[in-house]
């Protein structure tokens, strides 16, 4: 039963066979679709009261014995009736806000812990011979978790708002994130140079945990001190991040629509686009350490972290339409839960394929024994620039410091780009749910595919 008032088109008889009804309720939407016999009386069947089911139809209820009053349509009404199940499928999409957002990104979240431990477990075994540092980076992101929660609760208590609309919470909690794939990097980075060279001796951060866990402390600290001097200087829900010194002065940006408030700084965007590229390098470097390790299951981790890869690109996308699609954030959590368990998934396979046996062999869907010949033939990789991933390789005579100078310097470009550059297009400033999806997409099939392409080709060169 549905009020005229709140019906979204006039509903009228369609056939004896199926009826559709949809409304569009302040607070809801609701559509029903019932597919049954005819079930009207006799004498409509043969025709007689067609005039009185007219004028009842009319007045928006058609009278039925069996199933009370329903509205039905015909075929000149159904595309309106579409269109409006479309506009309150829309207006309900529209309505749901940030709480209710974050709401549905926790569970999300909450279930991929168990698979990301189970992913460092199963990395670090022995068999595996995973370079020491390369755990410690991985490791360190269970860090970035759990101290970002603290600054999220404070830019809930003190402002009201999402953790992303406090620039200056923003930037120190992620920051952290920028320090695990940093260590994970440098590490991997350290270990294939090693081998490449073929160094007798393998570096230290891959025979023990100790320097990058040195690493990590020091650079957690530099985070906290981040955070800790402008809270005790009471700061404002939209104080930038480090003062916001990379910034152009609001006076010399005469182009473009105005920025919002809750815009990212130009360092938070460094924090953002170098931790994605950062974690595209680690991804390259696993790809690398299938031929260097003769394993070719290294490259099932690549595949498995692609989804994570994904969920950065969507927290970027968020931030690019200036947090304005709100369903973007359980988009990114559901990525991150399904990055986890792929990540575990390939991790297992790895470990089994060098002998390490599973306390749990009956498990169904995981096999105790992994072979696979043909990919255990390792295909010898160009030199080739084929995309970011590679940047480990094009970079390789760099040392450390000089390497992540010109990848830090790279994403500082890329940020002043984004930054300033959205503000001559109308598209950020007229957020939708579709064009959000839109930019997760289309980046993560590219580099699906060309994964995909580069497994088939190695010399195949990619567009990013």
């Amino acid at each position: 039963k549905i009020s005229k008032s709140t019906a979204v088109g006039k509903m009228k008889r369609l056939s004896g066979r199926f009826a559709i009804c949809c409304a569009l309720a302040p607070t809801s939407t609701s559509c029903a679709f019932q597919f049954s016999p005819p079930a009207f009386s006799p004498q409509h069947r043969r025709g007689v009261g067609t005039d009185k089911a007219r004028e009842s139809i009319s007045r928006g209820t058609y009278s039925n014995s069996r199933t009370g009053r329903l509205f039905v349509l015909e075929p000149s009404s159904l595309l309106e009736a579409l269109e409006g199940s479309h506009l309150a499928i829309g207006a309900a999409i529209d309505s749901i806000g940030q709480d209710q957002a974050e709401a549905l990104a926790g569970p999300f979240f909450g279930a991929s812990l168990l698979p990301y431990i189970a992913f460092l477990y199963l990395l670090n075994v022995k068999e595996n011979e995973c370079p020491k540092g390369v755990v410690v980076g991985f490791a360190t992101c269970l860090l970035f978790v759990f101290l970002t929660i603290p600054a999220a609760i404070a830019a809930k208590l003190l402002y009201g708002v999402s953790l992303a609309d406090s620039d200056w919470l923003h930037g120190s909690a992620e920051s952290l994130l920028t320090v695990t794939n940093l260590v994970t990097v440098v590490a991997f980075r350290q270990a294939l140079n090693s081998k490449e060279r073929g160094d007798i001796d393998a570096p230290v951060s891959s025979l023990s945990y100790a320097p990058m866990v040195y690493l990590v402390a020091g650079l957690t600290v530099l985070a906290g001190i981040t955070a800790i001097y402008p809270a005790l200087a009471s700061p404002e829900v939209h104080t930038p991040y480090l003062g916001g010194f990379m910034d152009l002065n609001k006076d010399f940006v005469t182009w473009g629509r105005p920025e919002p408030e809750n815009a990212l700084t130009v360092a938070t965007w460094i924090i953002h686009w170098t931790s994605l590229i950062e974690f595209l390098v680690a991804m390259g470097f696993a790809w690398r350490w299938a031929d260097i390790s003769g394993n070719q299951k290294w490259k099932g981790i690549t595949w498995g972290l692609l989804p994570l890869h994904s969920s950065g690109i969507t927290a970027c996308a968020y931030h690019i339409l200036y947090n304005g699609v709100p369903l973007m954030l359980p988009l990114q959590a559901l990525l991150t839960c399904v990055g986890n368990i792929t990540a575990a998934y390939a991790a297992y396979r790895l470990a089994i394929s060098n002998g390490w046996e599973s306390p749990y062999p009956n498990i169904p869907f995981l096999p105790a024994v992994e072979t696979d010949p043909e990919e255990d033939n390792v295909t010898e990789e160009f030199s080739s620039l084929i995309g970011f991933e590679d940047l480990g390789d094009a970079l390789a005579k760099d040392n450390d410091y000089t390497f992540l100078l010109k990848l830090f310097g790279g994403c500082a470009i890329l940020s002043y780009a984004v930054k300033y550059g959205e503000l001559l297009v109308d598209f950020p400033f007229e957020p939708s749910l579709g064009l959000g999806v839109t930019f997760v997409v289309l980046p993560s099939a590219l580099n699906a595919f060309k994964w995909y392409k580069r497994s088939q080709d190695p010399s195949f060169e990619g567009w990013f």
